[in-house]
């Protein structure tokens, strides 16, 4: 607990209204985005399945966040995804991004609405090229709640997320998450992955909208 000051209550005065200016190396992943092309890797009773889909992702900035002394700047995002089979939405999942300019502390938050959310975690420097989060089942920080049924039935022990930058602004990522699947003997590896191209540029935050309409 040493890492943390004695004053936990005082925000900072002299914070940036621009959350765009300030993302550090999510400023990469701002905007809109698209692939058809993705991966999943997932758990059936008859084994393992392969499914290919298609990805929308909206990362929107936010306004910057203070927990007391601590300053965030975020992206709110939604990811939406199905497949050329079926119309009906295969995944769901929603959250921040955040980064700690101070720390290098870098946040994944996911919700899905099967009723699991986690926090992952990592560091990074602001001019990264890869990012890379873990969170892991039981732990008070960085960890993994699901519901009754999916602990007993598809328990997610640990989640894992590599986000590479490359050099023609595009993203690709992989997520491994590691289920303990009821009746088998060994853990199940659940892969997803995908290469996401920008169709939209973001808005800026609300805050520095504002100011900038107030300035004229």
């Amino acid at each position: 607990m040493g890492i943390f000051p004695a004053d936990i209550f005082t925000e900072p005065t002299d914070v940036d209204p621009d959350t765009l200016a300030n993302l550090g190396p999510l400023r990469r992943l701002a905007g809109t985005w698209q692939a058809d092309k993705g991966i999943d890797l997932n758990p059936k009773a008859d084994g393992p399945e392969r499914r290919i889909f298609r990805e929308h992702i909206v990362m929107e900035p936010i306004d910057p966040q203070a927990n007391g002394p601590q300053l965030f700047y975020g992206l709110r995002y939604h990811i939406h995804i199905n497949t050329p089979e079926e119309d009906i939405t295969f995944h769901d999942q929603v959250g921040y991004w955040l980064w700690e300019p101070a720390t290098g502390l870098v946040i994944q938050t996911v919700a899905i609405p099967r009723g699991q959310v986690l926090i992952a975690s990592g560091q990074a420097k602001p001019d990264a090229t890869t990012l890379e989060l873990t969170a892991t089942r039981g732990q008070t920080e960085y960890g993994i709640c699901s519901t009754a049924f999916l602990e007993y039935a598809f328990r997610t022990d640990a989640y894992r997320i590599v986000i590479s930058f490359e050099a023609d602004g595009s993203w690709s990522y992989v997520t491994d998450t590691t289920l303990t699947v009821h009746g088998r003997p060994d853990p199940f590896a659940h892969r997803d992955q995908n290469t996401l191209r920008k169709i939209a540029e973001p808005e800026p935050n609300p805050l520095a909208r504002l100011l900038k309409t107030k300035q004229g």
